[in-house]
């Protein structure tokens, strides 16, 4: 199913803003962060239906994956 595009900005919009606030970062700092990620890549593609997930849900997601991204792939012992 592909979401409409208006609705999903304002989506969009909304996640931007949540994670800017659970991370205190600028709106600016999390739209780079956002657009850069995987989980906008999934949504903006329609893929599984990820617009259906709560806001709340997408930014935990987002949350998770940069928490991936910044963690050593081989930490030390």
């Amino acid at each position: 199913m592909q979401a409409n595009r208006t609705i999903l900005q304002h989506k969009f919009a909304r996640i931007v803003s949540m994670l800017a606030s659970r991370m205190n970062i600028s709106n600016e700092m999390a739209l780079g962060l956002f657009y850069d990620s995987i989980t906008f890549e999934l949504l903006n593609e329609g893929v599984a239906d990820l617009h259906c997930m709560s806001d709340e849900y997408l930014v935990d997601e987002l949350l998770l994956e940069l928490n991936k991204e910044t963690r050593p792939t081989n930490p030390t012992k």
